[in-house]
């Protein structure tokens, strides 16, 4: 019977953790949640934070509960066997608890806009030669969607935050922060920002800019 009590209520804690995360429980969700059993090194880090002096806001989800959330979304993949989401963290100091958040989460969407458009310049050089480009072309290119991470920073729509702690810095406070964002959403996004600059801010021709292939 106390078996049977243990993995009852073990099921119904993954299965919280997925309701606060998403809001709701598909039942691929739920069935995964059920089988999931979350890896020594959530454990580790727990310790980890703790030991450096980290802690939750009140009524936030404990600690650990907060990693496991995390270790889910990051372990999450789509039909294709891609991550399904776009992970970065963020962290800031400031005077009170809601400025040090709000200034870390803004450092972890300048983080997340880096990686996107890393990955849509790689897409963009790898079709270089196919838009046969000149040197002065390709550079002007490269420099422009450089400057396109700030825009997408802007852009960045609706995140998951899945992991936000604190800790006391003399009279401050610091925010450390770890985002989400749907893998598939961040791309769109990214190659329409690039899409736009690249019109605005070159003088490429329209039809080069086409083999470019910045919606693939």
């Amino acid at each position: 019977m106390k078996k049977i009590l243990t993995t009852v209520f073990a099921c119904i804690l993954f299965l919280g953790i997925v309701v606060s995360s998403t809001g709701q429980v598909t039942t691929r969700e739920a069935k995964k949640a059920l089988k999931m059993n979350p890896p020594r090194e959530v454990k580790r880090q727990a310790k980890e934070y703790k030991k450096d002096g980290y802690y939750v806001a009140i009524g936030a989800p404990s600690l650990e509960r907060q990693l496991t959330t995390a270790w889910m979304r990051e372990v999450e993949i789509d039909e294709q066997g891609f991550p399904k989401y776009v992970v970065a963290t963020g962290r800031s100091v400031g005077e009170t608890q809601i400025a040090a958040k709000l200034q870390a989460t803004e450092a972890a969407k300048v983080e997340l806009a880096g990686t996107l458009a890393t990955n849509v310049a790689a897409l963009i050089e790898n079709n270089i030669a196919n838009a046969q480009l000149n040197t002065e072309e390709a550079a002007s290119v490269t420099k422009t969607v450089a400057a396109a991470k700030n825009i997408i920073a802007q852009e960045i729509g609706r995140i998951i935050t899945i992991v936000q702690l604190y800790k006391d810095i003399n009279k401050n406070i610091e925010a450390n922060v770890r985002i989400a964002y749907n893998s598939e959403m961040a791309m769109e996004m990214t190659k329409r920002v690039v899409r736009q600059q690249l019109e605005e801010e070159t003088k490429i021709l329209q039809e080069k800019l086409e083999k470019l292939s910045v919606s693939d």
